[in-house]
């Protein structure tokens, strides 16, 4: 027997050993509960500095992964294999997550501080009455371009993109619904259009612009803008916003014919661990004086409306990026066009990536 002993006491302190690891690599990939929060974001999309005042308040330890689009975003939360607490999608993205069952209704009562949201930014299309989301972030897309390599051309419109000189010049953003969007809206037409034919007149004139097209990239952008290797982006306000404290030559602007206006909300997936902390933390992302920190350092729009009070004059005075509301009039929010249409939208933008090559 203690010969067993000696073989089997071994064996199942190794095992035991084998269970606490598993366990801590879980709480890592995002196994939530109790006093760990795991938040899904964007990159670079949070001061670090709040996350570690927010573990100081609550005591709760916060794991923060990120994603790169909200699709990725969403066939993660769809697969169950990792728990998310929040996650932060964009507006169609909401409202899919919502049809899918993805999300848990917010309790209201445990977000006092959403009276310092600004109404116009609440119960809209995507998620009327704010029944599973809050606002986070919201902002424009539209064109930024150096002054000092183009002095004398003007990007109020997308059709100037197609112009001549713009040879090899244009980064664009790697999107579907943005670069079909911008086609669409540059021929007079929705970005959420799903006519066929608009939408192959729209790839036909989209074709057009590929001597213009320098590269189709991502968070590249910033840095060949900022460096001056390209002198015309089809990018988000906020990464407008970036390049503009980087490069004094830079200037955005949002094309007269319309464009996306988008929102990033905050949102609890159904398979949340920790309801209570998820709220908590939503909670204190709309304290005033969080949101003007966390505005200040991403460089994107705050929608609370008491945090914009708290940011220096420079910023919340800049038309470019806290624009008057009448001028957000021909903008449009991306509207949830299914599982077909949008497969369709990227197979056309797969066309055009190929077409340039």
């Amino acid at each position: 027997m203690k010969a067993l002993l000696k073989i089997f006491i071994p064996v199942l302190l190794v095992a035991f050993g084998m269970m606490i690891l598993a366990t801590t690599m879980n709480r890592s990939e995002g196994y939530s509960g109790g006093n760990t929060l795991t938040i899904y974001n964007w990159g670079d999309y949070i001061d670090p500095a709040l996350i570690k005042k927010f573990e100081k308040e609550s005591g709760i330890k916060v794991i923060y992964q990120t994603f790169d689009s909200n699709e990725a975003m969403m066939t993660k939360i769809e697969q169950g294999g990792t728990t998310f607490d929040i996650a932060v999608p964009s507006d169609y993205a909401i409202n899919k997550m919502k049809d899918e069952n993805l999300l848990i209704p917010l309790d209201h009562t445990k977000l006092p501080n959403e009276k310092y949201l600004d109404k116009r930014f609440m119960n809209l299309s995507f998620d009327e009455n704010n029944e599973y989301s809050m606002p986070y972030f919201w902002g424009t897309l539209g064109i930024i371009y150096n002054k000092k390599m183009f002095p004398d051309k003007n990007f109020n419109n997308w059709d100037s993109l197609w112009d001549k000189d713009l040879e090899n010049q244009i980064l664009l953003i790697d999107g579907a619904r943005e670069v079909m969007g911008l086609g669409l809206n540059s021929l007079g037409y929705s970005l959420n259009d799903t006519n066929e034919k608009h939408l192959e007149e729209a790839l036909l004139k989209l074709k057009k612009m590929t001597p213009n097209v320098k590269a189709i990239v991502g968070d590249e952008i910033k840095l060949l803008m900022a460096d001056n290797e390209a002198g015309v982006a089809v990018t988000f306000s906020g990464e407008a916003s970036e390049m503009l404290s980087e490069n004094a030559d830079l200037d955005y602007v949002i094309p007269k014919e319309g464009s996306n206006l988008w929102f990033d909300n905050m949102v609890i997936p159904k398979t949340a661990k920790n309801v209570d902390g998820a709220h908590q933390f939503i909670n204190f992302m709309l304290k005033p004086e969080n949101a003007a920190i966390n505005a200040e350092y991403v460089g994107y729009a705050t929608p609370n409306k008491a945090a914009i009070k708290l940011l220096p004059k420079e910023i919340s005075q800049d038309k470019r990026f806290y624009p008057d509301m009448n001028e957000l009039d021909n903008l449009e929010v991306y509207d949830n066009l299914g599982k077909r249409m949008l497969s369709h939208y990227n197979e056309l933008f797969l066309e055009f990536k190929m077409y340039r090559k």
